[in-house]
């Protein structure tokens, strides 16, 4: 018995050692990129030798107002196409899409009471709203402030009144965009809905965080049924409460002259520039709207995503990446009074059944870049929250939010994942839709902390998707 047992222990033994032998060390691949590092290698560059700061300038002191359908928007449709090849852009294309040609012309309101004398106040007209046929309407101000006093109105009550609605944006509400968007849907500001009442007008208060007599521009829709399509403008805030108080008193007349007119149709061009993918055509899209309003620079809406958007482009080339997948810039025409451009470039992604694999749209004035809004799968977004770490040390902390609702929008319906950037946006609506909007508004470093993380953004899109 001893003896087989001291046969068979060396035997057992040098199976033993024989099968340590033969384990093989797991050997775990080394990512082909520090994540840390690189986000680090893309902030040193644009903050060093970052553009877009000087390229607002370019957008807005050197063009200025680029409206659809006027000849700024065809210089800066020129400088964005210099912009590009100037950085090595080679692939660049024009996209025509249809924009409404709307001249405002000229416009005034005057109130007055029974015994007073005409006095004017600041006011913007609705984009693409009717005019008044450059005469006179006057009419006796009537103040609706809630649906539920809209609602008991039969129709044809407010036969021969001008409306006026002052609705402020809630401040009660933090985040200021969601203020503004739920202001923005109530149907008190709708021409189409006031028009139902018999109304000949609509004034309404600006929608605005700021408190004074600057108006802001708001988008007018006349419904396809409407059998009147009545002048809609906008006044200051500071302007409102006034003559909310004035109403409270006695009775207020407006007049209106507005030779606000549209006159059909015609092309203005989405341009868009791509670095080709080395790996496949799969896209990656970042998107921003090239117009403005008429009567301002539009440096926070939208000149600065307009060059975020380009300094991506830039700073990929300057570095020397080598992308994945596509990577492409949209900059969309007519956004501000039509939308087209977007109608336009969603159309033709399903038409030539392009695969995109994310949209990034930036529209939000520049500001200190807070996260990213997130409108995409569970599962993709679990994927982002993943990296929420190599973002933290550049401000950016926030993926919880779920909207995606700029120019990048229609993509949606191709179930594209749709994200967008979110900043500090205290400010913003202070000088939206407003002469205000100016290149003096913007902070240079706010402006390239929002380039940078974009472009970290798209890396870790290009290198994981």
């Amino acid at each position: 018995m001893k003896k087989s047992l001291l046969i068979i222990f060396p035997l057992f033994l040098g199976g033993f050692l024989f099968s340590q032998k033969k384990q093989v060390k797991k050997v775990v691949p080394t990512p082909k990129y520090n994540y840390h590092t690189e986000f680090k290698r893309i902030s040193d560059e644009i903050m060093t030798n970052g553009t877009a700061y000087d390229n607002l300038g370019e957008l807005t002191k050197g063009i200025g107002p680029r409206f659809s359908a006027t000849p700024g928007y065809t210089k800066a449709v020129d400088w964005a196409e210099k912009q590009f090849k100037e950085i090595g852009i080679d692939a660049i294309w024009k996209q025509e899409a249809k924009a409404p040609i709307w001249i405002r012309g000229r416009e005034s309101l005057q109130i007055k009471t029974s015994n007073g004398e005409w006095k004017s106040i600041k006011m913007l007209s609705f984009g693409n709203s009717e005019g008044t046929g450059g005469k006179d309407l006057t009419g006796e101000i009537v103040l609706i402030n809630t649906t539920a006093e809209l609602n008991s109105l039969s129709i044809g009550q407010l036969k021969d009144k001008i409306v006026f609605v002052n609705l402020p944006m809630d401040p009660k509400i933090i985040n200021t965009s969601d203020s503004y968007l739920i202001t923005a849907k109530s149907k008190l500001i709708s021409a189409s809905v006031i028009a139902k009442t018999g109304a000949k007008a609509l004034i309404i208060r600006s929608l605005t965080t700021a408190y004074n007599d600057i108006p802001h521009a708001k988008m007018v829709y006349y419904e396809p049924d409407d059998k009147a399509r009545i002048p809609a403008l906008s006044i200051g805030s500071k302007s409102a409460d006034d003559l909310e108080k004035l109403l409270g008193k006695q009775k207020v007349t407006a007049k209106i002259n507005m030779s606000a007119e549209s006159k059909g149709e015609t092309v203005n061009p989405n341009i868009i520039a791509e670095i080709p993918g080395k790996k496949d055509s799969k896209v990656i899209v970042l998107g921003a709207q090239l117009d403005s309003w008429d009567f301002g620079e539009g440096a926070i809406d939208d000149g600065t995503g307009v060059v975020q958007c380009i300094e991506v482009l830039r700073t990929l080339k300057a570095l020397g990446y080598e992308n994945n997948h596509t990577i492409r810039v949209v900059l969309y025409a007519n956004s501000e009074n039509g939308g087209q451009g977007r109608e336009m470039y969603a159309s033709y992604v399903k038409k030539k059944e392009e695969k995109h694999i994310f949209a990034l749209g930036t529209d939000a004035g520049g500001y200190s870049p807070r996260g990213f809004s997130l409108d995409m799968s569970p599962q993709r977004r679990r994927q982002i929250f993943e990296w929420k770490n190599y973002f933290i040390p550049y401000g950016v902390y926030d993926f919880d939010q779920t909207d995606a609702i700029q120019d990048i929008s229609p993509l949606k319906k191709m179930d594209i994942p749709l994200a967008e950037l979110v900043v500090d946006t205290q400010r913003y609506f202070d000088y939206h839709h407003s002469v205000q909007d100016t290149y003096d508004k913007v902070n240079k470093r706010e402006l390239l902390l929002g380039s940078i993380v974009m472009t970290q953004m798209v890396l870790m899109i290009d290198q994981n998707w």
